[in-house]
């Protein structure tokens, strides 16, 4: 008797038996008919309002473990003062986290924060940034002949960017510990991911003057550099740091699946991205939705007789009211407002550049309500 022919057989019997089977069954099951379109989409407004009613969980555990993080930054502040820059990756926003670390371990050093959840970044208007606040650190060191200006007399805002990391990288100071840093909410996000802009970003990163603190959270995001971006020029020293909190500001910027889209800022949109400024960022905010509601005749949309407020205006007041300091601390609130369309900026008849908040007065009024509170 030939017992492994009976298996075989047995074996051919299950086989052929499971394939009549899925044949049989796939042709008597009938085809859905629903459609993607046939889905009920809601507004945004009212989805994202849903949305934050949810109960958040774990709040203290949260906040204990980014709590817990706070050992670490004298050791990140150590391998930065090396010469590295910090990746910070793992599940769960880390933006908080990252402005505590800015604000209570790098105190010593000038800070540029780069909000990459954005649609859209202007990468030049960062660096000339960059070189106005390092060039503010070097002035009271220059010698006559340290060459530490760019080779053209002209200001930094006219300068090509190749001249502006070349100044970055090769400013003379007599400290060797003197360099900006950059802070840069998801490297990885819609407004940096590109490879031009990332290649730009390495080459900063590489300047002696500049360090750099990231943080990504996208599974490729690694993919985005070669071994050369990696190792010499970000030269990452990477830290594993989940937080489990929401990604409740980088959210607010992403257009949601179920929802119709809005084509104007949202009052709540507006507000989510002041409270998460800093106080005097809001204030030189306030002085100008203050100077807007104040003269109706020029609010909307920029036309021929718009006028807006003069940025030299706005840095007056400032100035009077200790909001900044000098312009380039201005001029960086202004950047960060124009990343989040909280502003528009027009040139005038006259060649001033003024600026316009994108929002009618009843919503205006609405935020300052809001941020007030």
């Amino acid at each position: 008797m030939d017992i492994n022919g009976e298996e075989e057989d047995e074996e051919f019997e299950f086989s052929r038996d499971y394939f009549l089977a899925k044949e049989s069954g796939s042709s008597s099951r009938k085809k859905s008919t629903n459609k993607l379109s046939d889905i009920d989409v809601v507004d945004e407004q009212e989805l994202r309002a849903a949305a934050s009613n949810i109960e958040p969980k774990h709040e203290k555990e949260i906040a204990a473990l980014i709590d817990s993080y706070k050992n670490k930054y004298s050791e990140w502040v150590f391998a930065l003062r090396c010469g590295f820059s910090l990746l910070m990756y793992g599940f769960g926003s880390k933006k908080t986290m990252l402005e505590d670390f800015a604000s209570t371990a790098l105190t010593e050093y000038s800070v540029v924060v780069i909000n990459g959840y954005l649609q859209a970044v202007n990468l030049k208007q960062v660096v000339i940034a960059l070189a106005e606040v390092l060039s503010e650190q070097v002035k009271p060191k220059r010698r006559v002949s340290s060459g530490d200006f760019p080779r053209s007399n002209q200001p930094f805002s006219s300068q090509s960017i190749e001249n502006l990391l070349a100044y970055l990288d090769g400013a003379e100071t007599e400290e060797e510990d003197c360099f900006v840093c950059v802070l840069i909410h998801n490297i990885d996000g819609p407004g940096l991911r590109d490879s031009e802009t990332q290649q730009y970003l390495a080459r900063l990163a590489a300047c002696s003057h500049i360090r750099i603190v990231a943080s990504i959270d996208h599974m490729f995001a690694p993919l985005l550099w070669d071994k050369k971006m990696v190792h010499r020029q970000f030269n990452w020293c990477w830290h594993h740091v989940p937080t489990f909190a929401p990604y409740k500001v980088e959210g607010m910027f992403y257009p949601l699946i179920l929802a119709h889209g809005g084509a104007h800022q949202s009052v709540k949109t507006a507000t989510v991205v002041l409270q998460s400024l800093t106080p005097n960022a809001q204030s030189v905010f306030k002085v100008l939705a203050e100077h807007q509601l104040s003269h109706p005749d020029e609010e909307g949309n920029f036309c021929l007789s718009f006028s807006g407020m003069p940025i030299n205006d706005l840095y007056s007041v400032c100035r009077e009211r200790f909001l900044v300091s000098s312009q380039v601390t201005l001029n960086s609130h202004l950047t960060e407002f124009k990343d989040h369309e909280l502003v528009k900026i027009k040139r005038h008849s006259d060649g001033q550049d003024c600026l316009h908040i994108p929002l009618a007065a009843e919503a205006l009024q609405k935020v300052l309500q809001e941020i007030n509170q």
